[in-house]
């Protein structure tokens, strides 16, 4: 016979059953929210100004202005974001890479012309592109002239790890219709791969995550930035799949490790070595002269 249970028991027992899941929740939003507080000021905008030209434009070119997600890794305002936010034709072409007829025809040429990155109190910093790594999908920008304060910066030199389902949390900032405002998502590990390199696969559930955004995981550590891989496919490639909701099998949205973005970093130029070098090679051709 099975033992009665006390009616105020079960009661107990019912309530706390109810209560498990959203107190696993509210954990999620507490240290999530701990993690935006602390590193918001770091995720900054990158105002761009694009020259694009293309055969089909008759050989003229035009201009377009974007903004693009950029995380700040160094308080003099060294910033990295994804390249194929300064060069969208790196994206369009491996999409049309795998279709024999247009990808034979597509070209598309990008000249970044101007670049600033837009601070909290809306002041717009004048900077430059200083390295790109097609291979790793970053480009790094820094400001032109010493900053009067150093920016808030990230963190490279103790990264964090992630599981397979591991949730992370993403910071963003929005579009001019949303006052710009910081924002943070919940995302997922979906896979993980580890040859050639290391990388993450974020799950496809659309969120205000951006290529640029960086990712931490729930004890605060840097996981890395959202960018892409993308590899040239065989004809007839699917154009469908996940890519922060969409993509073609030879293009997908990975998150980028910490340490990798470090050791890109290590390659940037001393701030001034490029006008040091400039000057040099003017004293060497005066001399000469």
């Amino acid at each position: 016979m099975l033992p009665r249970l006390n009616p105020f028991a079960l009661a107990l027992i019912l309530c706390s059953a109810s209560l498990a899941a959203p107190c696993r929740a509210d954990e999620l939003a507490e240290q999530g929210r701990a993690i935006f507080k602390k590193n918001q000021q770091a995720v900054v905008i990158v105002q761009l100004v694009l020259k694009i030209s293309a055969p089909g434009m008759g050989g003229r070119s035009t201009e377009a202005r974007q903004d693009a997600t950029g995380t700040v890794i160094d308080p003099s305002g060294l910033t990295v974001l994804s390249l194929s936010s300064t060069d969208p034709s790196r994206v369009l072409e491996s999409m049309m890479s795998g279709m024999a007829d247009e990808g034979s025809r597509f070209k598309m040429e990008t000249e970044l012309s101007d670049v600033k990155i837009l601070l909290q109190d809306g002041t717009e910093v004048p900077a430059e592109a200083v390295l790109r790594d097609k291979d790793l999908d970053l480009a790094f920008i820094r400001p032109k002239t010493k900053l009067a304060a150093p920016m808030a910066a990230l963190d490279l030199t103790q990264p964090g790890k992630a599981e397979v389902l591991d949730q992370v949390i993403a910071l963003n900032r929005l579009g001019s219709a949303a006052a710009r405002a910081y924002a943070a998502s919940v995302e997922r590990i979906s896979a993980i791969v580890t040859k050639p390199r290391l990388f993450y696969i974020p799950e496809t559930t659309a969120t205000t995550t951006t290529l640029g955004a960086p990712a931490f995981t729930l004890d605060g550590k840097l996981l890395g930035l959202f960018v892409t891989r993308s590899l040239k496919a065989a004809s007839g490639s699917s154009m469908f799949g996940g890519m922060f909701g969409v993509q073609a099998n030879n293009l997908t949205g990975i998150i980028l490790p910490a340490e990798d973005i470090l050791k890109a970093a290590k390659q940037v130029p001393a701030a001034g070595a490029a006008e040091e070098k400039k000057s040099a090679g003017a004293a060497e051709d005066k001399k000469d002269k």
